[in-house]
């Protein structure tokens, strides 16, 4: 028996060499990258003709890829004189041809206009309507007959023809002609592997398959790529590939990566490697000689990771807007506590700082946020999800009780991406405001990270800040922890720690000992269970009697998390015992009833905690976060699950009063130091862990770190921007 992991955990837990025995882990069902590509396909649109959050981030992201394209574009051409300048320097340039010209003199020209006052910061756009995550709008859904057609193919290859609708969404126009001109084409669809794609291919092609055919090795390729990309790589090393490739039983590894790259499908780099001790080449010849290594990666993910490198630099060398005085600086400075000076300090020059520390180091991007706030900087805070947003709204009130305006500048990441929450943007495309601190930093994946920093004006600072010990992102790249490596910019380390015992334990664990506690208000429990039918029990009777009965915390407040969502502890089995005992009900809506907690997630990589207020024609409908959310009967199964117990990547972002851990036997394989880190740390008052593990929870904390990514960051940031020393 062993525990299912959720695909993002399993990503996480990958290894950069074998691609494949990543996505083998993950295997069974593919349950969440179907749910992924259902969220990503279908988007969402608001009722009254109002797009939804979902559709209107893909749409903005759409947007955005479009004008970083411009820009490298722009880039590549011909630089006409003074047409790259911006700003004062274009001003300047402006007023010089103008006197040369004769058009004005030069005591007019060069004059300083009255300033504009500035204007304060809007308050964020609040919509009390309910949001639909109806499917319409980009991607639309395939003709009719297309489908019908795909269906006939799918049926003549022995496929499921419930898959036609999805196929006919991913192959586009002439889907059935491209099935039957290429049926390993069906590997391009979400969850289906390659022996899938050989069983369609031979009964549509008869003796004319083969391993060695050359469309086969094509797909294959661009499978484990993808495949890559679930667990957390931007590119892979092509040794690792084509190893992986030959595991597949393609024959000639070598031309099937080249015919991939010929046909476009994937890219290839050649990074140059440094080695320990040794300086940068300055000659060409030194250059040659300098060892590479050379990755293959898709070109979605190579796009982003150079527009985040691009953007990062243009933040790192470029002068932050005069904001204020020096003076007005340092005197918020030295108002603030501790390390909270520190990073007012570093903000007030730079244009890139890194904040790193626990939960209680919140106070600090709070406490520059409302000095921010004073010296009149449009300054916004965004967070992974709207629990973390909610937080820190309620901590950024708390020297002000009635709010003020910092309060009310928090939004999530993706809200703020796709317009529906935050300042919006101006005239050019980039965000409305002089300063952004992005919270949950980790959480950023190479294509959030390259969408939030091209959207930044020139002159305005970024501050990411986190804790370097959670689970890295769904999505691939670890941008936060390349970053910390890199040291291009100045890094701020929290010196407030986490209180009370479990604050004691968590940091302990952040550093690989598994301590133990003093917790004299039972702050930590630990319940022993022999196998994963007890562990199920012990649960539900901590969450439903002990937890409240002994600490006082309802069991509406308390978060159960386990490793996966299979199993006989995994979160399906963990969810129905806990709505068999605290809201039971036939679940005559796609298994759910009215009161049921659930976790919605509207796209890849997000989760949103939420309740089961009612269904009717329209679907079903969700309170998530205190916004109303309709969605449609067809996207329940894929879109919505119970929401008692979690994974851990679905509760990183939150907090809850008691925490309940699930440790069950078979979980020992998927256990690591962050992963135990992150789960451990959701808890503010109460953590329980039942524990059936052994030796294997202090061997993971101790022995077991993140599984490295491949990514290109650091390669591509290192010829922009020096290192800060």
């Amino acid at each position: 028996m062993s525990t299912e992991p959720e695909p993002a955990e399993d990503a996480v837990d990958a290894e950069p060499g074998t691609p494949d025995a990543a996505a083998e882990d993950g295997a069974p069902e593919r349950e969440g990258a179907q749910e992924a590509a259902s969220a990503e396909g279908e988007g969402a649109q608001a009722e009254s003709g109002q797009l939804s959050e979902t559709e209107a981030e893909l749409l903005a992201q759409r947007l955005e890829r479009e004008r970083i394209e411009r820009r490298k574009a722009e880039r590549q051409g011909p630089i006409e004189s003074g047409a790259k300048l911006s700003g004062k320097a274009a001003e300047l340039l402006a007023a010089v041809r103008a006197v040369e010209s004769g058009e004005k003199p030069a005591r007019t020209v060069f004059s300083e206009p009255d300033r504009a006052p500035r204007r304060p910061a809007p308050e964020p756009v609040r919509r009390p309507q309910p949001v639909s995550a109806e499917a319409a709008g980009p991607p639309a859904a395939p003709p009719a007959e297309a489908v019908r057609a795909v269906r006939a193919v799918l049926a003549e290859g022995g496929a499921p023809e419930a898959l036609a609708p999805q196929v006919a969404a991913v192959l586009g126009e002439g889907a059935e002609e491209m099935l039957r001109a290429d049926p390993w084409q069906l590997l391009r669809v979400t969850g289906v592997r390659p022996e899938q794609a050989d069983g369609f291919a031979r009964a549509l092609l008869g003796p004319e398959c083969g391993p060695d055919d050359e469309r086969r090795g094509r797909a294959v390729t661009v499978w484990l790529l993808e495949q890559a990309a679930l667990a957390g790589h931007t590119a892979l090393e092509m040794p690792a590939l084509t190893a992986a490739l030959a595991q597949r039983g393609v024959p000639d590894a070598d031309s099937a990566v080249q015919n991939a790259l010929a046909e476009g499908e994937a890219l290839v780099f050649q990074d140059a490697l440094d080695e320990p001790g040794t300086q940068p080449a300055e000659t060409a010849e030194e250059d040659a000689d300098r060892p590479v290594r050379v990755l293959v990666g898709l070109e979605r993910y190579a796009l982003a990771e150079e527009s985040l490198a691009d953007g990062l630099a243009r933040l790192v060398n470029s002068v932050p807007k005069q904001d204020g005085s020096g003076a007005d600086w340092e005197r918020a400075a030295a108002a603030a506590e501790g390390s909270a000076g520190e990073l007012i300090r570093a903000v007030a020059s730079h244009g890139l700082v890194l904040h790193t520390g626990g939960d209680a180091s919140l106070a600090e991007p709070a406490a520059l946020l409302r000095a921010a706030h004073g010296l009149g900087l449009r300054a916004w805070a965004a967070a992974h999800g709207p629990i973390g947003r909610d937080r820190f709204a309620a901590l950024l009130c708390r020297p002000e009780p009635a709010g003020g305006p910092a309060a009310a500048s928090v939004a999530t990441v993706a809200g703020l991406l796709s317009g529906a929450e935050g300042p919006g943007r101006d005239a050019d495309g980039s965000l409305d405001l002089d300063l952004l601190v992005v919270l949950d930093a980790p959480q950023l994946d190479v294509e959030a990270a390259a969408l939030v920093t091209e959207s930044l004006p020139d002159g305005a600072r970024l501050v990411l800040a986190g804790d370097p010990n959670v689970l890295w992102s769904v999505g691939p790249g670890r941008v936060f922890a390349d970053l910390l490596a890199a040291r291009i910019c100045p890094q701020v380390a929290s010196r407030r720690p986490d209180p009370g015992p479990l604050g004691e334990l968590v940091s302990g664990i952040g550093v690989g000992e598994l301590n133990q506690v003093e917790a004299p208000g039972k702050e930590i429990v630990i319940v022993p269970v022999r196998d994963a039918g007890e562990a199920v029990h012990r649960t539900v009777q901590l969450v439903a009697d002990s937890v409240p009965r002994a600490i006082g915390v309802p069991a509406e407040e308390t978060q159960v998390i386990t490793p996966g969502h299979g199993g006989a502890a995994g979160t399906r089995a963990l969810n129905a015992a806990l709505k068999e005992r605290l809201n039971p009900g036939p679940g005559r809506f796609g298994g759910f009833d009215p009161g049921d907690r659930i976790v919605y997630s509207p796209a890849p990589g997000r989760a949103l905690p939420g309740r089961v207020v009612r269904a009717d024609a329209e679907g079903l409908h969700l309170s998530c976060a205190g916004e109303a959310v309709v969605v449609p009967k067809e996207r329940v199964e894929s879109c919505v699950r119970h929401g008692w117990a979690l994974t851990a990547h679905q509760a990183v972002g939150g907090r809850w009063p008691a925490v309940v851990v699930v440790l069950p036997g078979d979980a020992a394989q998927v256990l690591s130091r962050p992963w135990v880190y992150t789960a451990f740390g959701r808890a503010e008052r109460h953590l329980s862990v039942v524990h059936g593990v052994e030796q294997a929870l202090p061997r993971a904390v101790s022995e077991v770190p993140a599984k490295p990514r491949t990514t290109r960051l650091p390669v591509l940031l290192a010829p922009q921007v020096p290192a800060a020393g």
